[in-house]
């Protein structure tokens, strides 16, 4: 349960929200919520998937965020093509840690940028013989590619460049996949609905093309791990298990992933969803069109590991019912032994929370098995779908904050003053300079994995070195720094 109490609660949320006008306070109000686990849907307490206040700084990214930085991206062995001004490319790439197995440059290209590099020329003139050129260009430079994306950037939804047409004529002379990718940056709400437009460019132009191969032998115990993208080598350390207690994993995308991979999905028994948030959409075409059931997970922390992997056996025979046991029991000293090192320096620690995708929802079990308590969390672009599965995970009273702006995530954190903040990139300093522990959990500050019972003890290790790092005792926001030597200067006067 929360330290404060849900009148308490409510009370700051009406205090950060005095600053604004009445019409922004009107609208925020409604994405600032105390938790309550009675409520039987999220949407009678907080509302999300809607437009961010122009003028208020939001955390989210864009619709080619969520697709070439997300979903596409990681698809090793294909070639993405950032489809405009160099800028969305270079700025994509590299930034995430999606680990791969391969050579970079010759099979695998994760952390290459190819870019149409749009000049002034290519808006008024547009850019489809540009691109065309430039895949043949391509395919001749880096001949063991198995295909290329289109990820088209703002300018070219406004100019009307026919990427369709581009994809099919060159699919048809290279003999390969060739995906365009609508998802212009400016469209939706969010990077949310790249993740979807991306889903459906692998529904429309890949999902079916090994259909009616019957060439691959399958097997009752044959699973994909979907929207895992292998930050630091999760979706490894997730695989490990899985295998261990007996299933065979057929393919796994976007991490690690390969195009091969993505066809022979159709052909599994199961889908294992990590994150819900970017891959529900063709989980659930899958399960429309082919039959497969899907089911999500959570390998953070071992209690929420072990309810996972009893809820993926519960789908097979008792010989994986077993191999789950068997797994989860093979672990327990190992997790066990961290928890008795790490839990008496973490006990009680108190953590706010403000990621994307699954993280506000799936690392909370894992801060509760080392005695630690999330007293806030929230999405960047999460639905109420997200929140419904939020509200049972978090006690009553804490705080819920949807697409929270850069001022009340701040005054938040200086009512609550948590031990530990885990967000992102463009909170982490703001936070460090005012001397507050904080990780980035959106590709574990150079970390990881945390996936599993061997990324829970990385996990662990580093919440508690983050946490007792003798050093946020001796920082001082430059802000409270100047008006210190303000008051020196008028004293000495």
């Amino acid at each position: 349960m929360s330290a404060m109490s849900k009148e308490e609660t409510e009370a700051l949320i009406a205090e950060v929200l005095e600053v604004y006008p009445e019409k922004a306070k009107k609208d925020r109000e409604k994405h600032l919520a105390v938790n309550d686990q009675g409520v039987e849907s999220s949407n009678k307490c907080i509302t999300s998937n809607r437009k961010s206040l122009p003028g208020v700084m939001t955390i989210r990214g864009c619709a080619y965020a969520g697709s070439k930085g997300v979903v596409w991206g990681p698809i090793k062995d294909m070639i993405h093509i950032s489809h405009g001004p160099v800028g969305c490319g270079q700025y994509s790439r590299a930034g995430r840690r999606n680990y791969y197995i391969g050579t970079t440059g010759v099979n695998t290209f994760v952390t290459m940028n190819f870019t149409s590099d749009f000049q002034e020329k290519d808006i008024v003139f547009g850019g489809d013989k540009k691109l065309d050129k430039m895949i043949t260009e391509i395919d001749g430079l880096f001949p063991l590619n198995k295909g290329v994306t289109i990820q088209s950037e703002c300018p070219i939804g406004l100019i009307g460049d026919d990427i369709e047409a581009v994809a099919k004529k060159k699919s048809k002379e290279l003999d390969k996949t060739v995906v365009p990718v609508r998802c212009e940056g400016f469209r939706g709400v969010s990077q949310s609905l790249g993740h979807h437009i991306a889903n459906d460019s692998v529904r429309d132009w890949v999902l079916g093309a090994r259909d009616a191969d019957n060439s691959f032998e399958t097997t009752p115990y044959d699973v994909s791990i979907i929207g895992d993208y292998n930050i630091g080598g999760d979706a490894w350390s997730s695989r490990t298990l899985l295998e261990e207690m007996g299933l065979r994993v057929v393919a796994q995308w976007s991490g690690d992933g390969s195009l091969s991979e993505i066809e022979l999905t159709p052909k599994v028994k199961l889908n294992l969803l990590h994150c819900y948030r970017s891959m529900n959409y063709i989980s659930r075409h899958m399960e429309e069109k082919y039959g497969i059931p899907w089911v999500e997970y959570n390998f953070f922390g071992p209690t929420k590991i072990a309810e996972s992997l009893r809820n993926i056996a519960s789908h097979f025979d008792d010989k994986i019912k077993e191999g789950a046991e068997r797994v989860i029991e093979r672990y327990k000293s190992e997790y066990e032994a961290v928890i008795a090192k790490y839990r008496p320096r973490l006990e009680g620690k108190r953590v706010m929370l403000y990621v994307g995708g699954l993280r506000p929802r799936h690392v909370i079990g894992a801060y509760e098995d080392l005695g630690m308590e999330v007293v806030g969390t929230g999405y960047e672009f999460g639905h109420n779908d997200d929140y419904d599965r939020t509200i049972k995970e978090m006690g009553n009273a804490t705080l819920l904050y949807d697409d929270v702006t850069g001022l009340e995530f701040e005054e938040f954190v200086k009512k609550i003053k948590p031990d530990l903040i885990g967000s992102g990139i463009k909170e982490k300093y703001i936070f460090q300079k005012m001397g507050i522990p904080f990780r980035q959990m959106h590709s574990w500050d150079y970390s990881g994995p945390y996936h599993g019972y061997d990324g829970f003890a990385i996990f662990a290790r580093d919440m508690d070195m983050t946490l007792n790092n003798p050093c946020w005792s001796m920082l001082k926001a430059p802000w409270k720094q100047e008006s210190t030597e303000a008051k020196a200067v008028a004293a000495s006067a």
